[in-house]
């Protein structure tokens, strides 16, 4: 239960920062977006932009051939870090107050 309003509150805080002076966030999530729409999108945006929208395609859990295109801003992506380290960090501090037993 926890994984999961950790999941919700990342969602909600993953709405893009808009800094004066940048460029504007898209306005479709990424991940619904077309090759080409995202393509018009970084057009005049340098690779480093918060808002240059970068696609990975990660393995569908079940599958040993379909593959799912995730789609996000730079921003996004570097938030879907913190967030996974920040969990991972967790489980292990609380995998070594437990003594570090499994229970077997």
């Amino acid at each position: 239960m926890r994984f999961v309003s950790m999941v919700a509150l990342g969602l909600a805080l993953t709405g893009p920062a808009v800094a004066s002076g940048e460029s504007s966030p898209p306005s479709p999530t990424p991940s619904e977006m077309s090759s080409s729409e995202i393509k018009a999108h970084n057009a005049g945006l340098e690779a480093g932009d918060p808002n240059y929208i970068k696609c990975r395609k990660s393995e569908v859990m079940g599958s040993l051939v379909k593959k799912q295109r995730v789609c996000r801003t730079n921003e996004q992506w570097k938030e879907a870090t913190a967030r996974g380290n920040e969990q991972t960090r967790d489980m292990v501090e609380g995998f070594a107050r437990s003594g570090g037993s499994s229970g077997n």
